[in-house]
Protein backbone atom coordinates (compact mmCIF):
# COMPACT_ATOMS: atom_id res chain seq x y z
CA UNK A 1 0.00 0.00 0.00
CA UNK A 2 1.31 3.44 -0.84
CA UNK A 3 1.74 6.13 1.75
CA UNK A 4 -1.14 8.55 2.43
CA UNK A 5 0.57 11.38 0.53
CA UNK A 6 0.59 9.26 -2.62
CA UNK A 7 4.28 8.42 -2.54
CA UNK A 8 5.24 4.78 -2.95
CA UNK A 9 6.71 3.30 0.22
CA UNK A 10 9.76 1.11 0.65
CA UNK A 11 8.34 -2.14 2.03
CA UNK A 12 8.96 -4.90 -0.52
CA UNK A 13 7.69 -7.53 1.93
CA UNK A 14 4.07 -6.32 1.76
CA UNK A 15 3.53 -7.10 -1.91
CA UNK A 16 5.30 -10.44 -1.65
CA UNK A 17 3.13 -11.32 1.35
CA UNK A 18 0.10 -10.31 -0.70
CA UNK A 19 0.98 -12.89 -3.35
CA UNK A 20 1.72 -15.62 -0.80
CA UNK A 21 -1.57 -14.99 1.02
CA UNK A 22 -3.63 -15.27 -2.16
CA UNK A 23 -4.42 -18.10 -4.55
CA UNK A 24 -1.26 -19.58 -6.10
CA UNK A 25 -2.15 -23.21 -6.77
CA UNK A 26 -5.16 -25.25 -7.82
CA UNK A 27 -5.44 -26.58 -4.27
CA UNK A 28 -5.89 -23.03 -2.96
CA UNK A 29 -9.28 -22.90 -4.67
CA UNK A 30 -10.53 -25.12 -1.83
CA UNK A 31 -10.36 -22.11 0.49
CA UNK A 32 -12.75 -20.02 -1.62
CA UNK A 33 -16.51 -19.82 -0.94
CA UNK A 34 -17.52 -21.86 -3.98
CA UNK A 35 -20.21 -24.51 -4.18
CA UNK A 36 -18.94 -28.09 -4.62
CA UNK A 37 -19.94 -28.01 -8.29
CA UNK A 38 -18.26 -24.64 -8.83
CA UNK A 39 -15.12 -25.82 -7.06
CA UNK A 40 -14.88 -28.97 -9.17
CA UNK A 41 -15.35 -27.00 -12.39
CA UNK A 42 -12.86 -24.34 -11.32
CA UNK A 43 -10.24 -26.93 -10.45
CA UNK A 44 -10.67 -28.61 -13.83
CA UNK A 45 -10.21 -25.31 -15.66
CA UNK A 46 -7.27 -24.28 -13.45
CA UNK A 47 -5.36 -27.41 -14.41
CA UNK A 48 -5.57 -26.21 -18.04
CA UNK A 49 -4.29 -22.69 -17.39
CA UNK A 50 -2.42 -21.23 -14.43
CA UNK A 51 -4.18 -19.64 -11.48
CA UNK A 52 -2.74 -16.84 -9.33
CA UNK A 53 -4.70 -14.16 -7.50
CA UNK A 54 -3.08 -11.80 -4.95
CA UNK A 55 -5.01 -11.43 -1.71
CA UNK A 56 -5.70 -7.72 -2.24
CA UNK A 57 -7.44 -8.47 -5.55
CA UNK A 58 -9.18 -11.55 -4.17
CA UNK A 59 -10.60 -9.44 -1.33
CA UNK A 60 -12.41 -7.21 -3.85
CA UNK A 61 -14.69 -10.06 -4.97
CA UNK A 62 -18.30 -9.95 -3.79
CA UNK A 63 -18.88 -13.67 -3.30
CA UNK A 64 -22.64 -13.15 -2.91
CA UNK A 65 -22.77 -12.04 -6.56
CA UNK A 66 -22.20 -14.90 -9.05
CA UNK A 67 -21.69 -12.26 -11.77
CA UNK A 68 -19.13 -10.22 -9.82
CA UNK A 69 -16.85 -8.62 -12.47
CA UNK A 70 -13.59 -9.42 -10.69
CA UNK A 71 -14.65 -12.99 -10.03
CA UNK A 72 -15.41 -13.34 -13.75
CA UNK A 73 -11.89 -12.24 -14.65
CA UNK A 74 -9.82 -14.49 -12.38
CA UNK A 75 -11.82 -17.45 -11.04
CA UNK A 76 -11.61 -20.45 -13.41
CA UNK A 77 -14.93 -21.47 -14.96
CA UNK A 78 -16.09 -24.61 -16.80
CA UNK A 79 -16.82 -22.56 -19.93
CA UNK A 80 -13.06 -22.27 -20.46
CA UNK A 81 -12.93 -25.96 -21.32
CA UNK A 82 -15.30 -25.48 -24.27
CA UNK A 83 -12.89 -24.54 -27.06
CA UNK A 84 -14.24 -23.58 -30.48
CA UNK A 85 -12.77 -24.32 -33.87
CA UNK A 86 -10.82 -21.25 -34.96
CA UNK A 87 -9.61 -20.30 -31.49
CA UNK A 88 -5.84 -20.02 -31.35
CA UNK A 89 -2.87 -20.62 -29.07
CA UNK A 90 -1.26 -17.42 -30.39
CA UNK A 91 -4.19 -15.24 -31.48
CA UNK A 92 -2.16 -12.16 -32.49
CA UNK A 93 0.79 -14.05 -34.06
CA UNK A 94 3.50 -13.04 -31.59
CA UNK A 95 5.62 -16.05 -32.52
CA UNK A 96 5.37 -15.50 -36.27
CA UNK A 97 7.07 -12.11 -35.86
CA UNK A 98 9.73 -13.23 -33.38
CA UNK A 99 13.20 -13.06 -35.00
CA UNK A 100 14.92 -13.99 -31.71
CA UNK A 101 13.62 -15.47 -28.44
CA UNK A 102 11.64 -13.16 -26.14
CA UNK A 103 11.14 -10.45 -28.77
CA UNK A 104 8.39 -9.67 -31.28
CA UNK A 105 9.03 -7.18 -34.10
CA UNK A 106 5.70 -6.67 -35.84
CA UNK A 107 5.93 -2.92 -36.52
CA UNK A 108 9.06 -1.23 -37.86
CA UNK A 109 9.62 1.35 -35.11
CA UNK A 110 8.83 -0.74 -32.02
CA UNK A 111 9.32 -4.17 -30.50
CA UNK A 112 7.77 -6.23 -27.74
CA UNK A 113 10.27 -7.53 -25.19
CA UNK A 114 9.29 -10.40 -22.87
CA UNK A 115 11.57 -10.24 -19.79
CA UNK A 116 9.33 -12.70 -17.93
CA UNK A 117 6.43 -15.01 -18.66
CA UNK A 118 5.13 -14.80 -15.09
CA UNK A 119 2.38 -12.53 -13.80
CA UNK A 120 1.23 -11.19 -10.46
CA UNK A 121 -2.30 -12.25 -11.44
CA UNK A 122 -3.39 -14.68 -14.16
CA UNK A 123 -6.47 -13.46 -16.01
CA UNK A 124 -8.75 -16.12 -17.47
CA UNK A 125 -9.21 -14.16 -20.72
CA UNK A 126 -5.48 -13.66 -21.38
CA UNK A 127 -4.55 -14.02 -25.06
CA UNK A 128 -1.06 -15.18 -24.08
CA UNK A 129 -2.16 -17.80 -21.55
CA UNK A 130 -0.95 -20.68 -23.73
CA UNK A 131 2.55 -19.18 -23.70
CA UNK A 132 2.39 -18.57 -19.97
CA UNK A 133 1.43 -22.19 -19.39
CA UNK A 134 3.84 -23.80 -21.84
CA UNK A 135 6.85 -21.53 -21.33
CA UNK A 136 6.42 -20.40 -17.75
CA UNK A 137 9.91 -18.90 -17.49
CA UNK A 138 10.92 -15.99 -15.30
CA UNK A 139 13.70 -13.44 -15.73
CA UNK A 140 17.02 -14.57 -17.18
CA UNK A 141 19.81 -12.17 -18.22
CA UNK A 142 21.27 -14.74 -20.59
CA UNK A 143 17.91 -15.40 -22.24
CA UNK A 144 17.50 -11.68 -23.02
CA UNK A 145 20.92 -11.19 -24.63
CA UNK A 146 19.80 -12.08 -28.20
CA UNK A 147 16.90 -9.64 -27.85
CA UNK A 148 19.15 -6.81 -26.66
CA UNK A 149 21.59 -7.51 -29.51
CA UNK A 150 18.71 -7.39 -32.00
CA UNK A 151 17.54 -4.01 -30.68
CA UNK A 152 21.08 -2.64 -30.91
CA UNK A 153 21.39 -3.82 -34.51
CA UNK A 154 18.13 -2.23 -35.72
CA UNK A 155 18.27 1.59 -35.67
CA UNK A 156 14.67 1.85 -36.85
CA UNK A 157 13.49 0.74 -33.38
CA UNK A 158 12.36 3.76 -31.37
CA UNK A 159 10.16 2.11 -28.74
CA UNK A 160 10.68 -0.95 -26.58
CA UNK A 161 7.55 -2.35 -24.96
CA UNK A 162 8.03 -4.52 -21.89
CA UNK A 163 5.27 -7.09 -21.70
CA UNK A 164 4.99 -10.76 -20.84
CA UNK A 165 4.02 -11.97 -18.38
CA UNK A 166 3.98 -8.84 -16.28
CA UNK A 167 7.29 -6.97 -16.20
CA UNK A 168 6.44 -5.28 -12.89
CA UNK A 169 6.34 -8.69 -11.21
CA UNK A 170 10.15 -8.67 -11.51
CA UNK A 171 12.45 -7.48 -8.69
CA UNK A 172 13.58 -3.86 -8.74
CA UNK A 173 17.17 -4.86 -9.54
CA UNK A 174 16.11 -6.78 -12.64
CA UNK A 175 13.95 -3.88 -13.83
CA UNK A 176 16.82 -1.45 -13.34
CA UNK A 177 19.16 -3.71 -15.33
CA UNK A 178 16.68 -4.02 -18.19
CA UNK A 179 16.01 -0.27 -18.24
CA UNK A 180 19.73 0.56 -18.20
CA UNK A 181 20.48 -1.88 -20.99
CA UNK A 182 17.74 -0.48 -23.20
CA UNK A 183 18.55 3.18 -22.56
CA UNK A 184 22.18 2.52 -23.52
CA UNK A 185 20.91 2.02 -27.09
CA UNK A 186 20.97 5.57 -28.52
CA UNK A 187 18.22 5.12 -31.11
CA UNK A 188 15.65 3.95 -28.53
CA UNK A 189 13.58 6.92 -27.32
CA UNK A 190 10.67 5.45 -25.37
CA UNK A 191 10.20 2.62 -22.89
CA UNK A 192 6.65 1.36 -22.57
CA UNK A 193 5.53 -1.01 -19.81
CA UNK A 194 2.31 -3.03 -20.03
CA UNK A 195 1.17 -4.13 -16.59
CA UNK A 196 -1.74 -5.31 -14.47
CA UNK A 197 0.17 -4.70 -11.22
CA UNK A 198 -1.46 -1.34 -10.28
CA UNK A 199 -4.82 -3.11 -10.58
CA UNK A 200 -4.24 -6.44 -8.84
CA UNK A 201 -1.12 -5.83 -6.74
CA UNK A 202 -0.86 -2.08 -6.05
CA UNK A 203 1.43 -2.66 -3.06
CA UNK A 204 4.11 -3.60 -5.62
CA UNK A 205 4.45 0.07 -6.62
CA UNK A 206 7.22 0.94 -4.17
CA UNK A 207 9.66 3.82 -4.25
CA UNK A 208 12.34 1.32 -5.25
CA UNK A 209 10.32 0.21 -8.26
CA UNK A 210 9.77 3.81 -9.34
CA UNK A 211 13.50 4.58 -9.05
CA UNK A 212 14.41 1.45 -11.01
CA UNK A 213 12.54 2.78 -14.06
CA UNK A 214 13.83 6.36 -14.00
CA UNK A 215 16.57 7.34 -16.42
CA UNK A 216 17.16 8.83 -19.85
CA UNK A 217 14.13 7.30 -21.52
CA UNK A 218 10.61 8.60 -21.56
CA UNK A 219 8.54 5.95 -19.76
CA UNK A 220 4.87 5.21 -20.43
CA UNK A 221 3.06 2.78 -18.14
CA UNK A 222 0.01 1.16 -19.73
CA UNK A 223 -2.29 -0.21 -17.04
CA UNK A 224 -5.11 -2.70 -17.51
CA UNK A 225 -8.25 -1.75 -15.59
CA UNK A 226 -11.40 -3.38 -16.96
CA UNK A 227 -14.04 -2.24 -14.45
CA UNK A 228 -14.47 0.69 -12.08
CA UNK A 229 -14.71 -1.68 -9.11
CA UNK A 230 -10.97 -2.30 -9.60
CA UNK A 231 -10.23 1.38 -8.95
CA UNK A 232 -9.53 1.29 -5.21
CA UNK A 233 -7.75 3.66 -2.84
CA UNK A 234 -4.64 1.48 -3.12
CA UNK A 235 -4.78 1.58 -6.93
CA UNK A 236 -5.20 5.35 -6.79
CA UNK A 237 -2.12 5.70 -4.57
CA UNK A 238 -0.11 3.40 -6.84
CA UNK A 239 -0.99 5.40 -9.94
CA UNK A 240 -0.23 8.67 -8.16
CA UNK A 241 3.21 7.35 -7.22
CA UNK A 242 3.87 6.43 -10.86
CA UNK A 243 2.75 9.86 -12.05
CA UNK A 244 4.93 11.57 -9.45
CA UNK A 245 7.80 9.45 -10.73
CA UNK A 246 7.45 11.25 -14.05
CA UNK A 247 5.72 8.50 -16.03
CA UNK A 248 2.87 8.91 -18.51
CA UNK A 249 -0.07 6.63 -17.66
CA UNK A 250 -2.45 5.11 -20.21
CA UNK A 251 -4.97 2.29 -19.85
CA UNK A 252 -6.06 -0.50 -22.16
CA UNK A 253 -9.15 -2.54 -21.38
CA UNK A 254 -10.65 -5.67 -22.89
CA UNK A 255 -14.33 -5.71 -23.79
CA UNK A 256 -15.66 -8.70 -21.84
CA UNK A 257 -19.20 -10.05 -22.00
CA UNK A 258 -20.76 -10.03 -18.54
CA UNK A 259 -17.99 -7.83 -17.13
CA UNK A 260 -18.00 -4.43 -18.84
CA UNK A 261 -20.22 -4.72 -21.92
CA UNK A 262 -22.66 -1.93 -21.05
CA UNK A 263 -22.30 1.75 -21.82
CA UNK A 264 -22.89 2.66 -18.17
CA UNK A 265 -20.06 0.44 -16.91
CA UNK A 266 -17.62 1.64 -19.57
CA UNK A 267 -18.53 5.28 -19.02
CA UNK A 268 -17.88 4.99 -15.28
CA UNK A 269 -14.59 3.20 -15.95
CA UNK A 270 -13.39 5.90 -18.34
CA UNK A 271 -14.35 8.76 -16.05
CA UNK A 272 -12.76 7.17 -12.97
CA UNK A 273 -9.57 6.40 -14.88
CA UNK A 274 -9.14 9.99 -16.02
CA UNK A 275 -10.64 11.96 -13.14
CA UNK A 276 -9.53 9.85 -10.18
CA UNK A 277 -6.37 8.08 -11.35
CA UNK A 278 -5.05 10.52 -13.94
CA UNK A 279 -4.84 7.63 -16.41
CA UNK A 280 -5.83 8.30 -20.03
CA UNK A 281 -8.14 5.64 -21.53
CA UNK A 282 -6.19 4.36 -24.54
CA UNK A 283 -7.58 1.19 -26.12
CA UNK A 284 -10.69 -0.92 -25.67
CA UNK A 285 -9.71 -4.27 -27.16
CA UNK A 286 -12.21 -6.56 -28.83
CA UNK A 287 -11.76 -10.00 -27.29
CA UNK A 288 -9.04 -11.97 -29.05
CA UNK A 289 -9.56 -15.54 -30.28
CA UNK A 290 -7.93 -17.04 -27.19
CA UNK A 291 -8.93 -20.62 -26.46
CA UNK A 292 -11.94 -21.16 -24.23
CA UNK A 293 -13.02 -17.53 -24.19
CA UNK A 294 -16.05 -17.55 -26.50
CA UNK A 295 -18.33 -16.98 -23.49
CA UNK A 296 -16.59 -13.64 -22.79
CA UNK A 297 -16.43 -12.29 -26.35
CA UNK A 298 -19.02 -9.85 -27.64
CA UNK A 299 -19.82 -9.34 -31.31
CA UNK A 300 -18.02 -6.55 -33.15
CA UNK A 301 -21.39 -4.89 -33.82
CA UNK A 302 -22.07 -4.80 -30.07
CA UNK A 303 -18.68 -3.23 -29.49
CA UNK A 304 -19.25 -0.64 -32.20
CA UNK A 305 -22.58 0.34 -30.66
CA UNK A 306 -20.91 0.80 -27.28
CA UNK A 307 -18.08 2.85 -28.81
CA UNK A 308 -20.56 5.12 -30.61
CA UNK A 309 -22.60 5.63 -27.44
CA UNK A 310 -19.49 6.48 -25.44
CA UNK A 311 -18.36 8.99 -28.05
CA UNK A 312 -21.60 10.91 -27.45
CA UNK A 313 -21.15 10.83 -23.66
CA UNK A 314 -17.44 11.38 -23.07
CA UNK A 315 -14.88 14.01 -23.94
CA UNK A 316 -12.03 12.91 -26.18
CA UNK A 317 -9.54 12.83 -23.32
CA UNK A 318 -11.81 10.47 -21.36
CA UNK A 319 -12.46 8.06 -24.21
CA UNK A 320 -10.58 5.16 -25.76
CA UNK A 321 -10.36 3.69 -29.25
CA UNK A 322 -12.15 0.39 -29.89
CA UNK A 323 -9.68 -1.90 -31.67
CA UNK A 324 -9.07 -5.45 -32.85
CA UNK A 325 -5.70 -7.19 -33.04
CA UNK A 326 -5.92 -9.18 -36.27
CA UNK A 327 -5.18 -12.91 -35.82
CA UNK A 328 -2.63 -13.11 -38.65
CA UNK A 329 -0.40 -10.42 -37.21
CA UNK A 330 -2.00 -7.69 -39.31
CA UNK A 331 -1.82 -5.36 -36.34
CA UNK A 332 -4.25 -3.28 -34.34
CA UNK A 333 -7.08 -1.76 -36.35
CA UNK A 334 -9.83 0.60 -35.14
CA UNK A 335 -13.33 -0.86 -35.26
CA UNK A 336 -15.37 2.30 -34.74
CA UNK A 337 -18.30 2.90 -37.07
CA UNK A 338 -17.57 5.18 -40.02
CA UNK A 339 -18.85 8.72 -39.49
CA UNK A 340 -18.12 10.07 -42.97
CA UNK A 341 -19.25 8.95 -46.44
CA UNK A 342 -18.02 10.68 -49.60
CA UNK A 343 -20.71 11.96 -51.96
CA UNK A 344 -20.19 13.92 -55.20
CA UNK A 345 -17.19 16.23 -55.51
CA UNK A 346 -16.40 17.97 -52.23
CA UNK A 347 -19.61 16.88 -50.50
CA UNK A 348 -19.72 14.45 -47.58
CA UNK A 349 -22.50 12.94 -45.51
CA UNK A 350 -21.33 12.95 -41.89
CA UNK A 351 -23.07 11.47 -38.85
CA UNK A 352 -23.14 13.70 -35.77
CA UNK A 353 -22.95 12.58 -32.16
CA UNK A 354 -26.74 12.60 -32.06
CA UNK A 355 -26.81 9.96 -34.82
CA UNK A 356 -28.22 12.32 -37.46
CA UNK A 357 -26.65 12.51 -40.94
CA UNK A 358 -25.60 15.96 -42.12
CA UNK A 359 -24.22 17.30 -45.38
CA UNK A 360 -20.78 18.89 -45.21
CA UNK A 361 -19.06 20.61 -48.15
CA UNK A 362 -15.28 20.99 -48.20
CA UNK A 363 -13.95 24.46 -49.02
CA UNK A 364 -10.31 24.22 -50.07
CA UNK A 365 -8.37 27.01 -51.76
CA UNK A 366 -5.07 27.11 -53.63
CA UNK A 367 -1.85 28.15 -51.89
Amino acid sequence: MAADDGRAHDDDASWQDDIRAGVRHVRDLDSLPLSPAEREAAQAAATRHKVRIPKAYLDLIDWSDPADPIRAQVIPSPEELAELEGELDDPIADHAFSPVPRLTHRHADRVLLFPTYQCAVYCRFCFRKESLTSIGRGFSREALEPAFAYIEAHPEIREVILTGGDPLSLPDKALAEIRARIEAVPHVRLLRIHTRVPVALPSRITSGLVRSLQGRLMVTVVTHFNHACEITDAAEQACRALRQGGFVLLNQSVLLKGVNDTVEVLEELCRELMYRLGVKPYYLHHGDLARGMAHRRTTIAEGQALASALRARLSGICNFVYVLDLPDGGGKVPLGASYAEAQDGATWRIRGQDGELRTYTELVGDL
